[in-house]
C-alpha cells in the first residue's frame, strides 16, 4: 500500500466516478417555475381569504353587541319614544299622526300609542290643524273604539283645531269606524272606503280530522266553552248567540259612524252603507262616507302652512335597523351588475 497513509493536504479526484445524484443540480425550468409560482399565488390568495373572513366575523361580532347594547338600553328606559326628538315644534305646522297597518294591541296602530300623539298634537298651540293619515285595513273594535273616543273628546276640548283623516290606499272596517269621528274625511279617488261591519272566521274540519284518523278529545268545564271548536259544527242556539253578539258589536260601529257622519250620510238604509260593502274613494264622497279628495300634502296646501310634522311614535332602536337595512340593500344592490348584451348595448329597458 504505496498512498498509506493517506496524505491529509491531498484532494481526491473522483470528480468522475462521482454519482449523477451528487452532483450539481440544474436550474427549475420554466414549467417548474410556473407551479411554483401557482402554489406560491394560491397561497397568498388563501391568506388573504382567511383575513377578510377574519374581519367579518369581528364585525358580525362587533354589530351583534352593539344590537344586544341598543335592546338593553332600550328596555331600561322608562321613557317612551315620541318621534319628536330634534324636531323643531315652535312654527305653525300641520300635525300628523298615522294609523298604519293593522289595528291591534300588538301592533303600530295601537290605541295607547295613538291616542297619546293625538294629545300631544292638540296640546302643542303650534299645530293649526291635526290630520290622521290612515292606511288600514281595521282590526281591534275595542282599539278603534278607544281612539274614536279618544278623537271625540279631543275635538270638543280644542273646538278651535280641526281634525282630519286623509285615506290613502285603504280606511276600511275598524280604520273607517276612527275615521268617522274626523271633522272632515279626505280621500284619494281610488281609496277603498267602508266595510261598516263585523266578522268572526269559524272553520269546521271535522271532516278532515275524520279522513286522517285525529280524534277531538277537548275536556270542558261549561256547555258552551267550545262553541267556536274547529271540530264540530254550532248548534242553531250557539249560531244564534254568536250572531248576537256579532249584531251588538255591529251596532256600536253603526252608532259611532252616525254619531261622527251625522246628516251627511245619504240614505245609509237605501244605500247599504253598513252592510259591510266598501267603495272606491270617490264613490264614497257620492254616499256621505267621506267629504273631499285630498292628501296630506294638499291638505297642507290648502290650510297655507309650510310645515309638516309628523307626532307619531317612532322607535330609535328600529330607526336605527331601518336605516342599516336601507344600506345594506343599498350595498349588495351596488354590488350587482346587470349584463347587457352587445347588440341590445343602449337599447335596454324595464319590461
Amino acid at each position: 500500500m504505496p498512498n498509506w497513509p493517506p496524505d491529509p493536504n491531498k484532494r481526491p479526484d473522483n470528480s468522475a466516478n462521482q454519482p449523477v445524484s451528487m452532483q450539481q443540480p440544474s436550474p427549475p425550468s420554466g414549467q417548474e417555475w410556473r407551479v411554483i409560482e401557482n402554489t406560491l399565488m394560491a397561497s397568498v390568495v388563501e391568506q388573504r381569504r382567511a383575513r377578510r373572513w377574519s374581519i367579518f366575523f369581528k364585525l358580525l361580532t362587533f354589530g351583534y353587541l352593539l344590537m344586544l347594547f341598543l335592546i338593553l338600553g332600550r328596555g331600561c328606559t322608562s321613557k317612551a319614544p315620541t318621534g319628536l326628538d330634534g324636531v323643531d315644534t315652535s312654527q305653525p305646522h300641520l300635525a300628523v299622526v298615522e294609523l298604519q297597518g293593522v289595528i291591534s294591541n300588538d301592533d303600530v296602530a295601537n290605541a295607547y300609542d295613538v291616542n297619546e300623539a293625538l294629545t300631544r298634537a292638540f296640546e302643542n298651540p303650534n299645530s293649526k290643524a291635526v290630520a290622521l293619515d290612515v292606511n288600514s285595513p281595521g282590526g281591534s273594535p275595542v282599539q278603534s273604539d278607544e281612539i274614536w273616543q279618544t278623537m271625540m273628546d279631543l275635538r270638543q276640548e280644542y273646538p278651535d283645531k280641526k281634525l282630519y283623516a286623509v285615506i290613502g290606499d285603504i280606511g276600511a272596517s275598524g280604520a273607517y269606524y276612527i275615521a268617522s269621528a274626523a271633522d272632515e274625511i279626505y280621500v284619494n279617488p281610488s281609496s277603498l272606503v267602508g266595510s261598516i261591519g263585523v266578522i268572526m272566521p269559524s272553520y269546521n274540519v271535522e271532516g278532515l280530522m275524520d279522513k286522517v284518523g285525529v280524534e277531538d278529545r277537548t275536556i270542558t268545564a261549561g256547555e258552551y266553552k267550545d262553541i267556536l271548536s274547529l271540530t264540530r259544527p254550532l248548534t242553531d242556539y250557539e249560531e244564534a248567540h254568536v250572531k248576537n253578539v256579532l249584531a251588538n258589536t255591529h251596532q256600536h260601529f253603526i252608532n259611532a259612524v252616525k254619531e261622527g257622519r251625522g246628516d251627511r250620510l245619504k240614505n245609509p238604509e237605501q244605500n247599504k252603507l253598513f252592510s259591510g260593502l266598501f267603495w272606491t274613494g270617490e264613490q264614497s264622497i257620492e254616499l256621505g262616507l267621506a267629504d273631499k279628495k285630498g292628501s296630506i300634502a294638499s291638505l297642507e296646501k290648502q290650510l297655507e302652512l309650510d310645515d309638516i310634522v309628523n307626532y307619531s311614535p317612532r322607535d330609535p332602536f328600529q330607526s336605527l335597523m331601518d336605516r342599516f337595512a336601507i344600506k345594506l340593500g343599498a350595498g349588495i344592490g351596488s354590488s350587482v351588475s346587470l349584463d347587457i348584451l352587445p347588440e341590445e348595448e343602449g337599447n335596454a329597458k324595464m319590461r
